[in-house]
């Protein structure tokens, strides 16, 4: 277009782009445009692309590759920490173990103090016991009956030395069968004991043997415990499928005898506790510091069968029918028409005291012969004369035969032997002799006697009844015939002793007067 004359051009438009140009380059730069650093740039340039960095340089956006670099570094530093991390807490270790030891909740302490109440009405609980460690360890497998009271054992293991062989014990008395040939490895005993070589024991009561026999039979009471001083809560564990609880506390003792003169130093006990008051296992030491750990199998609970020297099978204890009192009151009459027995004997009267007799009787003439040896001894046979309730005995050589039982004594008697002057019987073998003559006499009173059970004995089926006798307990086992079958008589030291008869004509005994050496 072209301008008017007298008139000063029309400038022409500049393009929008430029007119933006120029007002930014018209526009003075702000400390907000400016990076945070404190410094005022001059010219804060042209305006940031917006794939710069955000400190406003305005480098372009990274590539894609390194950015995968610099992700693969950090990777590699955080796994070299972890690993690091991970190390130093392996390495490390407190200076003193947490202690998760506490008292006892009320329920713990009501569980603990119910626990031997519970083994009494359980009545039975199968055992394993090892005392000691290593070459010196003995091991204890079977059983304990707390209501009887009666423990039945095994003794194994490479310490057992002399205790080798079967035990069984109550809590006064103690008898053994000893095996120095068993396997080193204990097995559960024969239900069933073997009937012979039963001796009687007194090992020390605070080590060894006795020690574990009270310990088991102190692990049940009839009435709850008071509550434990000083027992703690350590932990919580599986036994067999069952949870428990370990505690620590002290064992209560059993009933003893004889009251000890000064109290035993009280004895922690780890026990492990069922939420039923059942014990199943326990850990701690004997009095003479040796360690003990008792394993208690809850479901193996057989009936155990007392050996003879206990009292034998249980029964169920009555008074006699009119058939058991009329065989009772007829006996003497039935033994005089016998005549006279062979008799075979076991009398445990003490710890090197296991006698063993065989011989005859005559109750037609009121006199006993026999020989009388001491198991384990072969170099000691005593012949026994009984005559007129009055005894003599005099030591001669072995015959050089088995002293279990002894072989008969010699007849006649041998010539010029010392016999000393008879006297009133002087321990319970010559009581037991004396009984069995004596069942000739007056009849027993049936309406005192009881019947204990029905047992068998060489092939017959007797009746075994309980009966008092001048003092004297005493069981008389009859046949269904009427005859005497055996006589047992309970010992002052708690066990029966007993004589075997066997009713049949016997050979002349010697019932004169005793050899003019006599005083």
């Amino acid at each position: 277009m072209e301008s008017s004359p007298g008139r000063a051009p029309r400038p022409t438009p500049a393009p929008a782009a430029g007119r933006a140009r120029r007002r930014r380059a018209a526009t003075p730069p702000t400390e907000t445009a400016a990076p945070r650093t404190g410094i005022t740039p001059a010219d804060s340039g042209p305006e940031p692309d917006p794939g710069a960095e955000p400190n406003g340089v305005g480098r372009r956006r990274r590539r894609p590759g390194r950015r995968r670099s610099t992700l693969l570094a950090l990777g590699v530093v955080a796994a070299a920490s972890a690993a690091a991390l991970v190390a130093g807490l392996l390495s490390w270790g407190p200076s003193e173990p947490a202690d998760p030891a506490r008292p006892l909740s009320a329920a713990e302490a009501e569980r603990l103090a119910a626990m031997r109440v519970t083994a009494h009405r359980d009545v039975r609980s199968g055992v394993h016991v090892t005392v000691g460690a290593g070459p010196a360890r003995t091991e204890l497998v079977g059983w304990v009956d707390w209501a009887r009271p009666l423990v039945y054992l095994d003794v194994g293991g490479p310490g057992a030395g002399a205790d080798r062989g079967l035990v069984q014990a109550t809590p006064t008395v103690l008898v053994a069968r000893p095996d120095p040939t068993a396997a080193a490895t204990p097995a559960p005993p024969p239900l069933v004991p073997p009937a012979d070589r039963w001796q009687l024991r007194e090992p020390p009561p605070e080590r060894g043997l006795a020690a574990v026999l009270d310990l088991l039979l102190a692990l049940a009471a009839d009435r709850p415990d008071p509550v434990a001083v000083g027992a703690r809560w350590l932990g919580r564990e599986s036994t067999a499928g069952t949870s428990v609880d370990v505690l620590e506390a002290p064992l209560a003792a059993g009933p003893a005898a004889v009251a000890p003169a000064t109290p035993a130093p009280v004895r922690q006990f780890r026990l492990w506790l069922d939420r039923d008051a059942r014990l199943h296992r326990l850990v701690g030491r004997l009095p003479d510091d040796t360690e003990v750990t008792v394993q208690l199998e809850r479901s193996d609970r057989p009936t155990l069968r007392p050996v003879d020297a206990l009292g034998g099978r249980p029964g169920l204890p009555r008074a006699l029918t009119d058939a058991e009192a009329v065989r009772l009151a007829g006996l003497p009459t039935r033994l005089r028409a016998a005549g006279g027995a062979a008799l075979t004997g076991i009398a445990p009267l003490g710890p090197t005291k296991n006698l063993r007799a065989a011989g005859w009787l005559s109750w037609a003439g009121s006199a006993a012969y026999l020989a009388v040896g001491e198991i384990g001894t072969p170099g000691r046979r005593t012949l026994l004369r009984h005559q007129a309730g009055r005894v003599a005995r005099v030591e001669v050589p072995a015959d050089g035969g088995t002293t279990q039982p002894p072989a008969r004594p010699p007849l006649p008697p041998p010539a010029g032997l010392p016999w000393p002057r008879p006297t009133p019987p002087t321990d319970d073998l010559d009581r037991l002799v004396g009984a069995a003559l004596g069942a000739v006499g007056t009849p027993a009173d049936a309406r005192s006697a009881v019947r204990l059970r029905a047992d068998r004995l060489a092939d017959r089926t007797v009746d075994v009844v309980e009966l008092r006798e001048h003092g004297a307990q005493l069981r008389y086992w009859i046949d269904r015939e009427g005859l005497l079958r055996r006589v047992e008589l309970r010992t002052g030291r708690g066990v029966w002793a007993q004589l075997d008869l066997t009713p049949a004509p016997v050979p002349a005994l010697p019932t004169t007067a005793f050899p003019s050496t006599a005083r």
